[in-house]
């Protein structure tokens, strides 16, 4: 009752509505098929959810944030987004707390009204609670999708459209999905035309779910392993339960991969396992042969699209060298980053991580 009492009263205190005058207002239809009436170009806004504020600033619109979850403020490591617009960002006010447990949950709705936003972008909330949370809080929820959790999804790219033309980033979007699918093409002309021969058996371990994990975590559908063509073994691995998995020891030495990629935020609980049973891994030959490479880590509050791809010609490069000769893997990177983020962040990145590519010592 007192909660209610504080919500009415603090929009009485901001007015009849927290969205400011406008003129120009637009019906567009979001990501789970809502019809939302929503002002153009608004002037503040809030991002709720995983990835809804990596949309944003791939708009090059984060000056228009009026307040950020304290996950982006608790956690910079890992996102490329937050590591170059961080320092802007940080000191808004907090909107609620952000990760795994506030998915598809009511947010603070006191935090937000606090903010004042135009609109309220949110990712991975059911239709019937956004309109619940609209209603209360009488302001616009427009839902954001990244499509298949933890993967690439053209629903991403859909979302980055949608949110464009709400904002006046139109052009933005435009180039956004142009430079996407410029470098997915490039990376399938240098892949595809590889000998099956010549294709390695790779796997991917340590991919975060939920939260840093080990060795035997995975992903059916590696996005970087798909950009290249490359021959995943986990593919193997019959499973009814999505894309990610996690392989017991026994699978993992049957699979026995030519080389194993660590992914950047679970290589510390690899390499903490290896101490604790080296019987295991110097099993594998991949181990054994020091075929054993990191990478940054992409699925770090959902996927950071340009780190994926970032990714991809790290494995380009060190599966198929000559088809990726002429490739500087750092300035590459920092040519990706630059474009999204608007800061070559590479060196930031491997200063938490380490160098992608590099043989991992153990």
């Amino acid at each position: 009752m007192k909660k209610c009492c504080a919500l009415w009263i603090m929009m009485m205190w901001l007015g009849t509505s927290p969205v400011a005058a406008a003129t120009d207002f637009v019906s567009v239809t979001d990501m789970v098929g809502r019809v939302v009436r929503v002002p153009l170009r608004p002037q503040r806004i809030v991002c709720l959810g995983p990835g809804a504020l990596r949309l944003i600033v791939y708009l090059q619109a984060q000056d228009l944030v009026t307040g950020v979850e304290e996950l982006e403020k608790r956690n910079p490591r890992g996102r490329p987004y937050w590591l170059a617009q961080g320092q802007k960002l940080k000191g808004l006010p907090a909107v609620g707390p952000g990760g795994a447990a506030a998915i598809n949950k009511r947010p603070d709705m006191e935090r937000v009204l606090a903010a004042r936003p135009q609109v309220v972008f949110i990712t991975y909330m059911d239709a019937e609670l956004a309109d619940r949370v609209q209603a209360a809080l009488r302001v616009p929820v427009v839902l954001l999708s990244y499509g298949r959790f933890a993967s690439f999804d053209e629903a991403v790219l859909d979302s980055l459209k949608l949110a464009g033309t709400i904002l006046g980033r139109e052009r933005r979007a435009r180039q956004v999905v142009a430079y996407v699918n410029d470098l997915r093409a490039d990376l399938d002309r240098r892949t595809r035309g590889v000998p099956k021969e010549r294709r390695p058996r790779a796997y991917v371990g340590g991919v975060g779910y939920r939260g840093s994990r080990g060795i035997l975590s995975t992903e059916l559908n590696y996005l970087p392993f798909e950009w290249t063509h490359t021959d995943n073994a986990a593919r193997q691995v019959p499973t009814r339960l999505g894309t990610h998995v996690f392989l017991d020891r026994e699978k993992l030495l049957e699979l026995d991969p030519d080389v194993i990629f660590l992914d950047g935020g679970g290589q510390d609980l690899v390499l903490d396992d290896l101490a604790k049973h080296p019987v295991f891994y110097k099993t594998l030959q991949a181990f054994r042969k020091r075929k054993v490479y990191r990478l940054f880590p992409f699925n770090f509050y959902t996927t950071n699209v340009e780190t994926a791809l970032v990714d991809a010609y790290v494995v380009g490069k060190l599966l198929y060298p000559d088809r990726f000769a002429h490739v500087d893997l750092a300035l590459k990177a920092d040519e990706i980053f630059s474009f999204f983020v608007g800061t070559p962040v590479y060196q930031d990145m491997v200063k938490d991580f380490g160098t992608p590519g590099a043989e991992v010592g153990f």
